[in-house]
């Protein structure tokens, strides 16, 4: 995959600039680094022994953002937050809030001590002093992202394929954490669809065809919210909008209040040439037995890649077509 690169149009300046690749640190030396980082920008501080928090203070445009030490690693060029990265290429300011416990129940974000830290931005009027924020995240960390945008009421939320609770009276049938049942999503900042009330704009990104990810999605359904279906995205859809660079343009529109289906629609054209979109896509036309459109993929896919699926499935089609006109002669 393309790690996370910022607009190309943009100068990065600052300690950045001069930062080596971390992403290949374990976890204490990257943290090190993080904090090294944090304190030359705004500040760095611990919530708790598992997760911290990194502030940058640069414009009245504040970016918010959940992430967790295995994400950035794996899809950062610099090993660093994709927050900062987007913050620093487009002059905004950033909050990021880390995870970064071996523990998966901290991917939640579900501590006291982060409770008690928004709690004290909000005493302090910290959100207040920004023109314009974004909350952003996905999975546990949009599920986070949603439930503490409560804090910034007026805010715009992102979040991609969030959960939108792991509680098992509401969310039973999601098998997939049953290890993190006991969990507590009741008490404070708990059911994030509830969380987002406060929020100015909501947009959840999800993949249809994953059936608990649309069903997370379907609880966020409020009138201030738009539920924008990506099929065949997968699993994990924040790892196929990074790789085809779409994430960047869609948190940008919205710092600008600027988001819309229509912007959306275009930050997205590049799942035309995106290998996993176009290999899932494969699938789902050839389960159901649309040769001729089968034919009309492959044709397109190969001609920019040397793909034996799609060689495959194209000699397959075309068989299947003249199956079908010898039958009916």
């Amino acid at each position: 995959m393309d790690k996370l690169t910022p607009d190309t149009n943009q100068t990065i300046k600052g300690p950045t600039a001069e930062m080596d690749d971390i992403s290949d640190l374990p976890v204490e030396q990257w943290l090190d680094a993080v904090e090294d980082l944090g304190e030359d920008i705004g500040y760095f501080e611990p919530l708790g022994p598992d997760h911290s928090v990194m502030f940058g203070d640069r414009s009245p445009s504040l970016l918010v953002t959940f992430e967790t030490y295995e994400s950035i690693t794996e899809r950062s060029d610099t090993g660093l937050p994709i927050g900062h990265t987007l913050a620093q290429s487009h002059d905004w300011s950033h909050l990021t809030i880390l995870a970064h416990a071996q523990d998966l129940k901290s991917h939640w974000f579900r501590s006291h001590f982060i409770y008690g830290y928004f709690d004290r931005l909000v005493e302090e009027g910290f959100f207040e002093d920004f023109d314009k924020v974004v909350f952003y995240g996905a999975g546990a960390s949009g599920y986070a992202a949603s439930a503490y945008s409560v804090a910034a009421p007026g805010a715009t939320v992102i979040a991609i394929a969030p959960q939108a609770t792991l509680d098992a009276r509401l969310a039973s049938w999601d098998k997939r954490f049953d290890g993190l049942r006991r969990m507590d999503f009741s008490t404070r900042y708990g059911f994030a669809p509830d969380m987002v009330d406060a929020a100015d704009n909501v947009w959840v990104l999800y993949d249809p065809t994953v059936p608990d990810d649309a069903m997370h999605a379907a609880l966020f359904n409020r009138p201030h919210t738009t539920l924008r279906p990506i099929r065949n995205f997968g699993t994990d859809p924040e790892f196929e909008l990074l790789e085809m660079k779409a994430i960047e343009p869609i948190v940008k529109a919205a710092m600008s209040d600027g988001l819309t289906q229509r912007k959306l629609t275009q930050a997205l054209r590049n799942r035309r040439e995106h290998g996993g979109y176009l290999r899932r896509l494969l699938t789902e036309v050839t389960s159901k037995k649309r040769p001729q459109l089968t034919i009309q993929l492959c044709e397109h896919a190969l001609k920019s890649r040397n793909g034996w699926r799609f060689r495959k499935a194209l000699k397959a089609a075309r068989q299947n077509l003249s199956d079908k006109a010898d039958t009916a002669d």
